[in-house]
Parts: C-alpha cells; structure tokens; sequence
C-alpha cells in the first residue's frame, strides 16, 4: 500500500471515531441538532460506501471474445493471369469501293447478313459501258480487217520481190504495214477487254466471305471510285487486339522474342470475358507482337485471334482479354475479404495460439480468382479473420468458428 492510501485510510478511521463518539453522545444525553444529525448520518453513508466504489474501479469485468469466423492460409501452386482490355476487330475488313464512276442502280443484299465470296452487292447503271464494250469490238473488228489485208500484201509481194517483179521497198513496205496492223489489232483487243473489264465492274460483289454492313450509298446517287459504298468484315475466326505495359513486357522478353512465340503451336492461349461477365466459350491464341512501343501510351500491341463458328463476337466489341503467364510454386493464398487496406498499406488479422486476434502488416501479389496471394506476412496453416473485422482490435479474444465455403473463397482449378 502507498502513503497516500495509508493517510487516507487513517483519516478515514478517524473520522469514523469521531462520529461515533459524537453518536454516543447524543444518546447519553447531550443533545445535538436535528441539522447536525442529518449530517452525520450522510457522511457516515458515504465512508461506508468508499471502499466498495474503490475495489470496483480496480477490478473491471473480463471482455467477452468476439466471434469471428476464419480460414486457414492455403499453400498451393497457382497460374499467375494477366487481363487486360481488347478491341474486336474482323480479321479481315474490305471497303467496298466502286471501280468506275456512275449513277447506283440496285442494293442487292440484305444489310447486316452474312454473305458468301462474290456475292452480288451493288450495281451501277452498266448502259454506257455497254456502249465503249461494243464500240471496241467495232474497233478491233477494223484492225482484224486491217490485219488482214496487210498480211495478204505481204504474201503477195514476197514471191514478186524475188523475182524482181516489184522493188525490195514495196516489199519492206508491206512488212511494216503487217506489223502496224498486227500491233492495232492487240491494242484494239485490249480496249474490248478494259471496256468489258469496266462493265464487269458495274456490278460490284464481296471479295472475302463475312458480314456486310449498312450501306452508305443509296440508289441514285453518283458513285465513283472514292466512294465506300459499305464494308465486309470476316468475323470467324475475329481479331483482338489489346496492349501490355513496358514493364509486362520487359518481364517476358526473353519469351516473346524467341522463335516462333507468337504462333499457334507455342503462343498462350487467351480468355476472353464478354461485357456481361459471362467467359466465351472459344479460347483463342496470341499470334502478333507489334515491332514498337507506342510512345503516347506506353504499351506494345498484342493481336490474337478467336473463333467465332456462330457470329456471335462483332468488329468493335470491348472486351477484357486474359492469359496465364506463369504458375507461382507454393504461392499463399487467402480470401480478399480477409485482406483490409490501412494508411496505404494492407493487413489481415490472424488468430495467434492464446485465442487473441493479432494485426499483421502483409504484401500482397496478384488475385488469382477469390482469392489473394500473399507474398509477405503470413504462414501456411495459419487461421486469417474474415468476418467481423471492424470490431478487431490487436490483443482483443476472439471465439472462432471456421468460415462458409462462400466466405472462403475458391482457388481455380
């Protein structure tokens, strides 16, 4: 016991002699007054009561543990995944552009269908080039002609020229007049095919097998070879296209640039997770590593290629776009919900062997599907807090029960 308690426990007892004297007293005879009784009664209450009021300020009640649920840290080997944001494209995109100029005519096909190669799509009022088509057959029709009298000259005047019957010039002359004719007659067949060529064009088809847009030309205008008149894309298999980081590819360099990376016999295989959530059915493969960083966004662009057998995926789909790039040998594995974010750094809250909750400062690495690998602060076997966190404080008891598979979380298989 200290001074003070003691000085105080002795003025205490004093005081309580005092007023018991001063009590006997009044009942010997002496007379005190009735306000002074008062008093006394009151002060001889609140010294009896000093005592207990000090034993229950030194001993608090015990805390009641907090029930929590928990799980114990997994030790297993996990693929190391990387996502990132692709861009669908077809595989193939054809501007359809008119070869000669001319008022459009019909649209044959229906917009947004699917369409085979040299399929009929437009058509151009073919009147004039049916007109310069037989205008050119007139014109190698003259020069056939023309050919033809000059070849005749020559098989005349050769037996003559021997003979002496007609000058060597006469017939120098009519060998000339044969070759002139003879080169007539190819440049006027090559007319007839140009002008065939162009009525041909006339009538403009799909050059690839896809879907075939809205049209952007309508019946009337006039059309000329600047015009799109619409587009056809391949979309079995579709293009994605998406970038990694300077750094992701710093990572992995060694592996992209070796031979024949980026084919289908030894590039990765790619998810692709659709808008909704939902994961596409077909896997697809990385076969394209652009040559540059691009210096605005500082990523390298990776195209892959999926197959689409239904139509389904569209030229100019979002998309994220996923990979595994590794497996992390005996990596730690806990539940995000068990991993909570403090003035910038992460904890969780592990129950140590006294039934205690204690706080640890961890490193987290990547999420591998509800789960969170931890690289730094943990052991395997360990038991993490995973509900009931607000309510935890470093050394406060805990009453744990193992946690809902939900709660758990799930590792992929």
């Amino acid at each position: 016991m200290s001074i003070a308690s003691a000085s105080a426990t002795l003025s205490t007892k004093a005081i309580t002699r005092s007023l018991m004297i001063l009590a006997c007293r009044s009942t010997s005879g002496a007379r005190l007054p009735s306000r002074m009784g008062i008093v006394f009664g009151r002060a001889v209450i609140t010294l009896a009561l000093l005592p207990a009021a000090a034993c229950a300020r030194q001993e608090p009640p015990p805390v009641r543990p907090i029930e929590v649920q928990v799980t114990p840290v997994v030790q297993k080997d996990v693929p190391v995944m990387g996502e990132w944001i692709g861009t669908l494209d077809g595989s193939v995109n054809a501007d359809i552009r008119p070869k000669v100029e001319g008022y459009l005519l019909r649209q044959f096909y229906k917009e947004g269908q699917f369409v085979r190669r040299n399929a009929p799509l437009f058509e151009i009022d073919p009147r004039q080039f049916r007109a310069a088509l037989e205008q050119s057959q007139g014109t190698l029709a003259r020069a056939e002609a023309q050919y033809e009298k000059a070849t005749k000259d020559v098989e005349r005047f050769t037996p003559l020229a021997a003979q002496k019957a007609i000058s060597q010039q006469e017939l120098d002359n009519a060998l000339a007049a044969e070759r002139d004719a003879r080169g007539g007659v190819a440049a006027a067949e090559a007319a007839v095919r140009q002008a065939a060529l162009n009525l041909d064009w006339t009538r403009m088809t799909s050059p690839i097998e896809g879907i075939v847009g809205i049209a952007k030309a309508q019946v009337g205008d006039l059309v000329n070879t600047q015009t799109v008149m619409t587009t056809v894309s391949t979309v079995d298999p579709i293009r994605v296209t998406f970038g990694i980081s300077e750094r992701e590819y710093m990572n992995r360099a060694a592996r992209i640039n070796r031979d024949n990376y980026a084919t289908t016999e030894r590039g990765p295989s790619l998810e692709l997770l659709l808008e909704d959530g939902t994961i596409f059915a077909q896997q697809g493969k990385a076969v394209l590593v652009d040559r540059e960083v691009d210096v605005k966004t500082g990523t390298l662009t990776i195209r892959g290629f999926f197959p689409n057998p239904h139509n389904i995926l569209r030229p100019g789909q979002y998309a994220r776009v996923r990979a595994e790039l590794d497996v992390k040998q005996g990596a730690l594995l806990v539940p995000q919900s068990a991993v909570s974010e403090l003035q910038g750094g992460m904890r969780v809250a592990v129950v140590s062997a006294d039934g205690k909750a204690e706080i640890r400062a961890v490193e987290p690495g990547p999420r591998v599907g509800d789960l969170w690998v931890i690289e730094k602060g943990l052991k395997a076997g360990e038991s993490v807090i995973v509900t009931g966190l607000q309510y935890i404080r470093a050394g406060t008891p805990v009453k744990v029960r193992p946690a809902a598979p939900a709660a758990a979380g799930r590792a992929p298989q």
